[in-house]
């Protein structure tokens, strides 16, 4: 054989490290769904109207790319008076948007401290039922 090296050396070589740090995937990959979303930017407020009106105008376009495109320079010439009632549709949806997330904050703190209380009071609960059970053999 050619090259002299065993395929076992090249195997642990490419193989995966056993203590390799998580990946940022692998730490954010449970989502609570009850969280809130996040607001869309001024940009993303407008492209729902755009759209809309981007259809009416070539229903035959099938094409998400070029009206993206299209919605993209027709933003960048927009003046900031014709930007400013999608930019106050924006701030408005962020205000609710940090409004929820302090609703959501307080309730997950919340419910900490009541995992917290709960897991005494199931210790305390549990050793009760034991003795329970032992009485009623006793009968």
């Amino acid at each position: 054989m050619k090259g002299g090296k065993s395929k076992g050396k090249a195997d642990n070589k490419l193989g995966v490290k056993k203590n390799a740090p998580q990946t940022k995937k692998e730490k954010n990959a449970v989502k609570d769904p009850n969280k809130p979303k996040r607001p869309a930017s001024a940009f993303f407020v407008f492209m729902e109207d755009f759209r809309k009106q981007y259809k009416e105008k070539h229903p035959g376009n099938k094409s998400v790319a070029a009206v993206g495109k299209a919605g993209g320079d027709k933003w960048k010439h927009l003046t900031d008076a014709e930007k400013a009632p999608y930019i106050a549709k924006a701030e408005k949806r962020k205000a609710e948007y940090e409004k929820n997330m302090d609703a959501y904050n307080r309730k997950q703190a919340g419910e900490a401290d009541e995992e917290e209380e709960s897991d005494k009071s199931k210790s305390e609960v549990d050793e009760d039922d034991g003795s329970d059970e032992e009485d009623e053999d006793d009968d």
